[in-house]
């Protein structure tokens, strides 16, 4: 079971993942069964497979895309970011409140608040 320093350091580790478009390493700190979804809405990945693949495409799709995190917090069992997220230089960033939770020291879930 990870503290609140390991989920944090969970998280970094899978930002970095994302920031160097690795899906495959993004996917990996995930659980078999993990979703990415809108806040209290529509699943967006499901399961670990849906994850890599879906961030495959999108990492295709936007080659320059990258996330700015602006503040990250452990609070109980989650980790919340503020991120600015870049599809491409000529578009304009959005900001997202991601909220992560956690199983057998994996992320588990994420959900978007936008």
């Amino acid at each position: 079971m990870l503290d609140s320093a390991g989920r944090l350091d969970l998280v970094d580790r899978l930002m970095a993942r994302y920031n160097a478009h690795d899906a495959d390493g993004y996917a990996a700190l995930m659980t078999e069964t993990a979703v990415e979804a809108l806040y209290r809405g529509a699943v967006l990945r499901d399961g670990r497979e849906g994850v890599r693949s879906g961030l495959a495409a999108m990492f295709t799709e936007f080659p320059q895309n990258h996330a700015v995190v602006h503040a990250r917090y452990a609070m109980g069992d989650f980790v919340v970011l503020h991120e600015e997220v870049y599809r491409t230089p000529e578009s304009a960033p959005f900001e997202v409140i991601s909220i992560y939770s956690f199983a057998d020291s994996l992320v588990d879930r994420v959900e978007f608040v936008r």
